[in-house]
């Protein structure tokens, strides 16, 4: 088993911070785009600020976006990445 698949383990859930996802998987900051367009912004000063205190659950309020499409569109990135 490679290191990366030990690190698929999260449960991910609408309360899940960005910040805790982030930590356990850094590549996704730059791939949160690709959930929804409006995730371009934690990339920005005001996104590093906001890293810390998101949830799942905010940035489906903030997006538009049903808290089980973030979590699939996220688990999907998780595992094409690890499929890499």
């Amino acid at each position: 088993m490679r290191p990366e698949q030990k690190r698929n383990n999260m449960e991910i859930t609408k309360d899940t911070r960005l910040t805790d996802l982030i930590a356990q998987y850094p590549w996704l900051k730059g791939e949160m785009a690709k959930v929804n367009e409006k995730f371009k912004m934690i990339n920005t000063p005001v996104g590093k600020i906001m890293l810390g205190k998101a949830t799942i659950a905010e940035m489906s309020k903030k997006s538009g976006m049903e808290v089980e499409a973030i979590i699939e569109r996220i688990k999907g990135l998780i595992n094409q990445h690890i499929n890499q």
